[in-house]
């Protein structure tokens, strides 16, 4: 589609057209239909969970979850401020307050410690906290063993934002089946893609029905249309979970691909003081982004040379996140804030991650990378 080398472009082939294809052929292409079904059952082995609901997109799962978990206007529902805006939009529809919470330098995933001072803060003043949605940022899992017991000692659910942690795992379990609920991604850049999708994961079959009643608008189960709900238009077509279910095969092939890209970037950055891999020491993440932090004051140099520098040479990178609580929509939210956030999208830069990232091509990105920094000594 262009020369330009991307950052995490769709990585599709023949076995897509093969399921997609059978799939048309089915005549199942409306928002129903088989390929859902498996889809779903699929995932949810996939990710250690009880049930598993396809949706639109990873916002509509989220957005479905809080509200079934009682989420709504006037709530409190905490979050890292540093991960894409898709996660506070979700609070927002609900008519709730987000809560922007710092996060932990090595990870860029919301620091418990502050979590836990927001907590205590707000039961002294007789608040509390509806909801908490840590994101597994980039791949690499939050930290459960501190967020879990924290939010159970408050009475709070946890909603994993799962958006981009797919076939990653945390002390052995599967991203996604960490909290009450959690979210996945099938956005065209993310690990595996239906093109555009989601899905909602929870072992509370309670809650799984709840959020697949509100996503196929709240039709009650009788012959003429009949509503006591507003629902939405939430679900998956048949068409693009047949793409996802060919995806999901070729899911593991996928994640070695992008771990392998970031052993590369470990290697090429490894003598240059000042800078690091973000969230690097995970062994479970399944690397689908790859971030550098940049400390000017070590290297001579910032993030943004470096991206312009790649720009030249028709290679796409990207900062981290800008934090949530510096975006003009959301100003004026309530923070928890160290300045964590502000520094790794200071100094952040993602590089290309792709697993459909051809030999040529990496080896132009790392030409590219190592001719900036030869010149920079």
């Amino acid at each position: 589609m262009t020369d330009q080398i991307l950052l995490s472009p769709p990585d599709v082939g023949a076995l897509e057209e093969t399921y997609l294809v059978e799939a048309l052929r089915s005549g199942w292409v409306a928002p129903a239909g088989p390929a859902v079904t498996a889809f779903e059952n699929e995932i949810a082995e996939r990710c250690g969970v009880a049930h598993a609901v396809a949706t639109s997109s990873g916002t509509a799962a989220l957005h479905l979850a809080l509200m079934a978990t009682g989420v709504g206007a006037g709530d409190l529902v905490a979050l890292p401020t540093l991960t894409f805006a898709a996660t506070a939009n979700a609070v927002a529809y609900t008519g709730a307050e987000p809560v922007f919470v710092d996060v932990d330098p090595q990870t860029g995933n919301i620091d418990p410690e502050l979590l836990a001072k927001l907590c205590t803060d707000l039961d002294r003043s007789g608040q509390r906290l509806t909801a908490a949605v840590p994101v597994d940022l980039y791949g690499r899992c939050a930290d459960y063993d501190a967020l879990l017991p924290l939010c159970d000692r408050y009475g709070v659910p946890v909603i994993v934002d799962a958006a981009e942690a797919l076939g990653s795992t945390y002390r052995g379990r599967p991203a996604g089946s960490l909290g009450h609920a959690a979210v996945l991604s099938f956005n065209g850049n993310k690990i595996m893609t239906t093109s555009g999708g989601g899905m909602l994961l929870s072992d509370d079959g309670t809650l799984a029905d709840r959020c697949r009643y509100l996503s196929t608008q709240a039709r009650q189960p009788v012959a003429h249309y009949e509503h006591v709900d507003i629902g939405y238009n939430y679900r998956l077509s048949n068409l693009l979970a047949a793409l996802g279910r060919a995806q999901l095969h070729r899911l593991d092939d996928m994640i070695g691909r992008r771990r392998a890209l970031r052993d590369g970037y470990a290697k090429l950055f490894a003598a240059t003081e000042g800078v690091r891999l973000l969230g690097a020491d995970d062994p479970g993440a399944n690397c689908w982004l790859t971030s550098i932090v940049v400390d000017p004051y070590r290297t001579g140099w910032t993030a943004a040379d470096l991206a312009a520098h790649l720009a030249g040479a028709g290679i796409e990178t990207r900062p981290v996140f800008k934090p949530l609580h510096l975006q003009p929509v959301f100003a004026g939210a309530r923070t928890v804030l160290s300045g964590v956030a502000q520094q790794l999208f200071e100094q952040g830069l993602t590089l290309p991650s792709g697993s459909a990232l051809a030999e040529p091509a990496v080896r132009k990105v790392v030409d590219s990378i190592t001719g900036f920094l030869e010149g920079r000594r």
